[in-house]
């Protein structure tokens, strides 16, 4: 039973709450029951309130708002093997680790792969992980530029999205709310849609944009 906050796997979840020890490393850890038996691989290290670990000591260590009974670490090389699919979402500047979350949840939904820009949230963070909810085992991250046709999601200037033909392999490029995607890339796609990423959150314009995509591919 661990009962001192000194402990080395205690120490090992706090320096993960960072990311440059989760790069440093190559591991990240997950919180909750659930989220520990959505894992496809086994554990580093497994924490479990009142079993190995005292309670208030594991409540410490954890990030989320009502304290888990279970902590898991995990080895990133244990997530999905990069591979490209018929749908991608390319994220320029997503920097919310909230958004990357539910990003990586709509990606998991529709069979899509994630490709990531320089300067996005990192996916094996605390807060992207509870907002994929286990989603993170089942996408794919490949490197951008990866994938077939490129259609660009913009607020304004594009043509609707149920106009644009969108069968076979497509990459959407999205960016954040704000910034949008980088007009450097805008320019070099090769088509772009109109889906009020303005109005709407990023993850949302990206489902809608999946949905559109699977249903002209049935």
């Amino acid at each position: 039973m661990i009962t001192s906050r000194d402990n080395e796997k205690l120490k090992l979840v706090r320096k993960l709450h960072e990311r440059r020890w989760r790069d440093k490393l190559g591991l990240f850890f997950v919180e909750g029951e659930d989220a520990v038996a959505a894992a496809t691989a086994d554990p580093v290290e497994l924490l479990v309130a009142g079993e190995n670990v005292e309670r208030e000591l594991l409540a410490e260590v954890a990030t989320a708002a009502h304290p888990p009974r279970v902590i898991g670490v995990y080895r990133r090389e244990d997530l999905p093997a990069a591979a490209p699919r018929p749908v991608m979402l390319e994220l320029w500047g997503v920097t919310d680790p909230g958004n990357l979350g539910t990003l990586i949840r709509s990606a998991d939904a529709f069979g899509a792969a994630i490709a990531l820009s320089p300067g996005c949230a990192d996916p094996t963070s605390p807060k992207a992980l509870r907002a994929s909810v286990g989603s993170i085992w089942r996408v794919p991250f490949v490197a951008p530029g990866a994938g077939g046709r490129r259609v660009a999601l913009v607020a304004h200037g594009g043509e609707p999205l149920h106009a644009l033909d969108l069968s076979g392999e497509v990459t959407f490029l999205l960016g954040a709310e704000r910034e949008g995607v980088p007009a450097s890339v805008g320019r070099d796609a090769d088509a772009t849609i109109e889906v009020g990423v303005e109005s709407l959150n990023v993850a949302a314009a990206a489902a809608i944009a999946l949905y559109e995509w699977r249903g002209q591919n049935r």
